[in-house]
């Protein structure tokens, strides 16, 4: 597949692909070149750098997943299945916990190793900066335990975000002094807009802390970290980010960015497991209180030793912070096989895919009915549908009778395909769309 940008006579720029087999149509009318940027979630890479440096897309990877032809599965932003690869290694994991005599006594710090590895490389992390937890809630009371927020500071949230990056802040608001400002769901779709003029509004209070997603659940509203980032720094604010919804498939740099906290769990797009997920604690954070305290969280509380409490000081970097019952001998395995395969198809490739799928629908609904979020604003791999009239009931129930499977979020219809989807799972979805909407 080949991009080509060109300038237009009447001003702006316009976007074309090529695909393999010779068919080309028009992606977008690009403003101004950086707007191409999220096309391919690379919010981070410059428009020409990413002309240089020529991402291949990666091919449909439907052979390593437990997928029938007749199944057009679009929700991984809710869960994906599972690689065969990962499945084998949770069948074997089983059978491993059903002897564990035959463990050796490295074996479990290997495993969270591993993961622990894995996660990092996902977001250009140091190994020694990630704790392993279960979900991006416990990630989130983590970080309220290490913060404290002024008195009269403001947190600020996104509009029906999801529950963890919320509900923390709402519930320590009034006995810790400070207030949590929500962010409205722009009309126009341009959540970084109205994130950054909440930040920057002149004569708010400070800003003590923005916990938020770096894409809507709802409506795949991308959100422009870097730009988020350097104005919350301005600040001097903590900024946490819940990367559910873009880990594995948006590039993110915490090096660059430079974030306090980054949090993401396995289940959605990194084809993992219920129940594993990982915080990143930025290096000034990490000589805080764990949530819970445990013995591996000690430099030297060990059942070998002569003296069980020999040393009860903190281990260093974000280790201190991981769950307790962290020996999760089945799943952790998986969650780490899962994460490997997304970082060695590489973020870049796996958005190119994912871009050219939702924007291969996009198309293919214009002139029935719905209408997209403008590309520029959502991210390349969730797709929102919005209907004039509102979604008709039971709709996203028909599609699932026909093995076309998606989700009702908030009176849209949300479109999210992964790497196991292809060309004609996006248009046999529209196809099927496009006849019940006309009431064929």
């Amino acid at each position: 597949m080949r991009l080509i940008v060109t300038r237009r006579d009447h001003g702006g720029y316009e976007a074309v692909t090529t695909r393999d087999d010779g068919v080309s149509y028009r992606l977008a009318d690009l403003p101004r070149p950086r707007r191409i940027l999220p096309l391919f979630g690379a919010a981070e890479i410059g428009y020409h750098r990413y002309l240089n440096r020529e991402t291949q897309m990666l091919p449909s990877q439907r052979d390593l997943f437990e997928m029938p032809r007749n199944i057009c599965y679009l929700n991984s932003a809710s869960y994906s299945p599972l690689p065969l690869r990962t499945q084998e290694a949770g069948r074997a994991a089983v059978g491993r916990k059903g002897t564990p005599w035959t463990l050796d006594t490295a074996f479990a710090n290997g495993q969270h190793e591993r993961a622990r590895a894995a996660a990092a490389r996902l977001i250009n992390a140091d190994s020694a900066d990630i704790a392993l937890i279960p979900s991006v809630s416990y990630g989130v009371a983590t970080a309220a335990k290490v913060l404290t927020i002024a008195s009269g500071a403001r947190v600020i949230v996104l509009e029906n975000d999801h529950s963890s990056p919320v509900l923390e802040w709402q519930t320590r608001a009034d006995a810790q002094g400070f207030t949590v400002e929500t962010i409205r769901q722009p009309d126009d779709g341009d959540w970084t807009s109205a994130v950054l003029a909440a930040v920057e509004r002149p004569g708010a209070p400070p800003i003590g802390l923005a916990s938020i997603s770096s894409v809507h659940w709802s409506d795949g509203g991308l959100i422009d970290l870097e730009r988020v980032g350097a104005a919350l720094r301005r600040q001097a604010a903590i900024f946490l980010v819940d990367a559910t919804q873009s880990a594995g498939v948006l590039m993110m740099d915490v090096r660059r960015l430079d974030p306090d906290f980054v949090i993401f769990p396995t289940y959605k797009w990194l084809l993992g497991p219920y129940g594993r997920a990982f915080l990143y604690v930025a290096r000034r954070h990490q000589g805080g209180i764990p949530l819970e305290q445990t013995s591996f969280g000690r430099r030297d509380v060990r059942a070998e030793n002569e003296v069980y409490f020999a040393d009860v000081r903190y281990v260093g970097g974000a280790r201190r912070f991981d769950m307790g019952e962290r020996d999760h001998f089945i799943s952790m395995e998986m969650a780490a096989i899962s994460m490997e395969m997304m970082a060695e198809w590489g973020a870049a490739a796996v958005a190119r895919r994912l871009s050219m799928l939702t924007e291969r629908i996009a198309e293919g609904v214009r002139g029935i009915g719905v209408t997209v979020p403008e590309r520029h604003l959502r991210a390349p791999h969730i797709l929102s549908l919005n209907f004039k009239d509102g979604m008709a009931k039971g709709l996203v129930e028909g599609l699932a009778t026909e093995g076309i499977y998606v989700a009702a979020r908030l009176r849209r219809m949300r479109i999210s395909p992964h790497v196991y989807n292809d060309e004609d799972d996006a248009d046999r979805f529209v196809a099927s769309l496009a006849k019940r909407l006309r009431g064929g």
